[in-house]
């Protein structure tokens, strides 16, 4: 990602109205790049028995998805700056349809791993251009409030997911629950494009400068040591989260004799909480200062909850509550934890930072599916939680660790 986008300032002041629409489209673009990602996990079980492959198999799957919208997240940000965001936004969403209307009809286990190049291809566009709208549209004073809506979608878009694919599933097939997929994101699509004016960018001037001084200086910002600690930070967090929302529930159902469709209302009932959580986070994040301590408890909830559904005995009827619990607990870390990033970043290396940070999520989400899918092709339902556990534990180190840093530069400076 280049940074561009931290060099355009948004406009001073603007309607609320304005603003609010511009908010409530980007956020609802965003939903369909969650949504999307969280098509197929909730319908291995009967995808493995239809295609005759393994929970690692259909890892693998989502392991394509997401190296694709690794690569895809760097180069979107040169096209975002080459034709605007607005087409490459438009893309994406058709990219997403495409993508799911694939799966509903792959007649193939090898025919649906290529539809995830066409999906990921299409989850790679949302940051980028997202952001560049965010950031040059909305006023400077709404712009903390444009973040938050911009995350809480996301969560949502995790949440409906499942929400929507497992009912239809039960009802009818798999493939009627993929194609309605891509339903969705052709509806936000055509939202988009009908309200396509409200999404153009202002006139703006680009920065003077010479050939010399625009390339000097460039990747600088990778000396940072704050920076790969972040990103180390997001490819974990990543890695919890796709255990989480794909994995979990099925060691959860194991361990605990719970029905399929239980097991399935755990993920929209940890992401719904965790859109609660970053809500009262944005609150929290106000102080910069505590960031850390508030990944700290967050996440410390998140083990505790974590080790309760690993090695206690429960009914199953509570499960989904403690998903719950723990998706708020860590919902709440989710704004300090952003507020992490932008600490450790250069005022001048916005975007450059952020194309990093952002492609860690990508990586952590394309690895984590092949050591969770292990795992229960393996039948470790206690093995799925003791990672989770542990990777937790590892993000409460990582948080401390990018505030040690980030003080010894200071002193050092």
């Amino acid at each position: 990602m280049t940074t561009a986008t931290s060099t355009l300032s948004a406009p001073a002041s603007a309607p609320l109205r304005q603003d609010a629409q511009v908010i409530g489209l980007v956020g609802i673009a965003h939903l369909v790049s969650h949504f999307g990602q969280l098509l197929l996990p909730p319908l291995f079980p009967w995808l493995k028995d239809a295609f005759g492959v393994s929970f690692t198999q259909l890892g693998f799957v989502m392991t394509i998805f997401f190296v694709v919208s690794c690569a895809m997240q760097t180069v979107s940000g040169f096209l975002v700056d080459r034709f605007g965001p607005r087409p490459i936004l438009f893309g994406g969403l058709l990219l997403v349809a495409a993508g799911a209307f694939g799966f509903a009809a792959s007649p193939s286990y090898a025919v649906m791993a290529l539809c995830a190049i066409i999906g990921g291809a299409g989850n790679g566009v949302f940051h980028p251009a997202n952001y560049t709208l965010l950031n040059r549209k909305i006023s400077p004073r709404r712009l903390g409030h444009a973040y938050s809506v911009h995350g809480v979608t996301g969560s949502l878009g995790w949440a409906v997911a499942p929400l929507l694919v497992v009912p239809l599933t039960l009802a009818f097939n798999w493939r009627i629950a993929l194609a309605a997929g891509g339903g969705v994101a052709l509806a936000v699509f055509l939202l988009l494009w009908v309200n396509r004016a409200s999404l153009d960018l202002p006139a703006a001037p680009r920065p003077a400068a010479t050939g010399s001084t625009a390339q000097e200086g460039s990747f600088d910002f990778l000396r940072i040591p704050a920076v790969w600690m972040c990103f180390a930070f997001f490819l974990v967090y990543a890695g919890v989260l796709t255990g989480v929302q794909a994995y979990a529930p099925q060691a959860a159902r194991h361990l605990h004799d719970m029905p399929v469709a239980l097991a399935a209302i755990c993920v929209t009932v940890f992401m719904v909480c965790s859109a609660g959580g970053v809500v009262l986070g944005g609150f929290l994040a106000a102080d910069p200062s505590r960031c850390e301590r508030v990944v700290g408890v967050g996440f410390g909830v998140g083990i505790v909850i974590a080790a309760t559904l690993s090695f206690a005995a429960l009914p199953a009827v509570l499960i989904p509550a403690l998903f719950g619990v723990m998706g708020f607990a860590t919902g709440i870390a989710g704004p300090s934890r952003d507020m992490l990033v932008k600490r450790s970043t250069p005022e001048n290396a916005s975007g450059r930072v952020y194309g990093v940070v952002y492609s860690g999520l990508d990586v952590g989400q394309a690895i984590a599916p092949l050591i969770f899918g292990a795992l229960l092709d393996r039948q470790q339902w206690h093995g799925v939680w003791l990672v989770v556990i542990a990777s937790q534990v590892l993000l409460i180190t990582s948080a401390f660790r990018v505030r040690r840093v980030r003080r010894t530069l200071a002193v050092v400076a």
